[in-house]
């Protein structure tokens, strides 16, 4: 029986990356069977929403999807179209390894480590009031002396649910792929109650995993500096929301930035993957963006389905397509107007043909 997997052309270039793509992913043998659906820009005049509730029904349907990036129109209700993706069907967990390839431009060889963000709460939930509003006015009146009467007001909520779930998750990651250290990240010196209880929760759920797994704590700010000087010190790295979003794309700049990272969002009864890049409109078209991030999404992808051995092989064709250097979109050139640089598709058929 083939997978049944919910396929979502995304906006701008996805479309040509998720074309680009499903040839290789197709070539590991692992039988698919596409569900396309639509969302984001390209549907709204159609739904009158960036997010037709058929979307959300054949991903709750089939448990798994591949996406490209979406755009989210402005005036509309929702404030990001992934965000209400993660929120609507409770992907709990934003998965986002950044891993080094040979051939790659960067100032940084041999970086290996995991970005575990949890994804439904803290200042990402979208609790917040404009300035003037009764219900910042209230919140303004609890403490006059440090909140100025005119602010807008966003709040931040840290629960012990949903800090648990997504330590555990960093934890059985590391299990699963022999990683030997989970590193919980946050700011709790200053903001002792929210993420002091993201600290506390994660000690109980490390100590579960005691002499397994090691574990310790990096204040974000000391994490900005110490990854930067020694990446290879860290490994798992388990953050509440906002400091995910940041600290990923901190990482993925170590192995060359967004074009070659990979991101998975994960629940309990649905998984969503896509590149971390976003929808470039302005190259859309153009046959010309890497299709590297959404490739290596599928590799994701298909270790979540249990094809292990699947995935590594069209991991291993990213890899060997990256390093030969020939077939390769102009970002992987030394040079950016290199005229041997191939387009999307092409590259998307060179790693189709290496994957064995």
């Amino acid at each position: 029986m083939p997978y049944r997997i919910t396929l979502i052309p995304g906006d701008g270039t996805g479309p040509e990356i998720i074309e680009a793509a499903i040839p290789a992913i197709e070539a590991t043998g692992v039988p698919i069977e596409w569900e396309v659906q639509h969302a984001g820009l390209s549907v709204m005049e159609e739904y009158g929403t960036p997010l037709p509730e058929k979307v959300l029904e054949s991903l709750r349907r089939n448990r798994v999807g591949l996406k490209g990036p979406l755009i989210t129109p402005i005036g509309t209700g929702i404030r990001s179209v992934n965000v209400a993706l993660r929120q609507a069907l409770d992907l709990y967990t934003c998965l986002r390894p950044c891993k080094s390839y040979p051939g790659v431009r960067s100032r940084y060889q041999n970086v290996d480590l995991v970005v575990v963000r949890e994804n439904t709460e803290d200042l990402y939930a979208g609790v917040e009031f404009a300035p003037g509003t009764e219900q910042a006015q209230q919140i303004t009146q609890l403490a006059p002396e440090r909140i100025r009467p005119e602010s807008a007001i966003s709040i931040k909520a840290i629960s012990a649910f949903a800090t648990r779930r997504v330590v555990k998750f960093a934890f059985d990651y590391a299990v699963a792929n022999g990683r030997k250290k989970v590193n919980a990240i946050a700011k709790a010196n200053i903001m002792k109650f929210t993420d002091g209880l993201f600290y506390q929760t994660a000690r109980e759920v490390a100590e579960e995993y005691k002499g397994r797994i090691a574990y310790d704590e990096t204040l974000v700010d000391a994490l900005c500096m110490q990854v930067v000087q020694r990446p290879e010190n860290f490994d798992v790295l388990v953050l509440p929301n906002l400091y995910g979003d940041i600290i990923s794309d901190l990482c993925a700049g170590l192995i060359g930035g967004l074009g070659i990272a990979p991101g998975a969002n994960i629940g309990t009864d649905c998984a969503l993957f896509e590149p971390v890049h976003g929808s470039a409109p302005r190259y859309a078209g153009q046959n010309r963006i890497n299709p590297t991030a959404v490739i290596l999404s599928a590799v994701l992808m298909l270790r979540h389905l249990g094809e292990a051995a699947a995935a590594d092989r069209l991991e291993n064709a990213v890899a060997a397509v990256i390093a030969e250097g020939k077939y390769v979109t102009y970002d992987f050139k030394a040079d950016r107007n290199d005229p041997s640089a191939v387009g999307t598709k092409e590259m998307g058929k060179a790693i189709a043909e290496k994957v064995k």
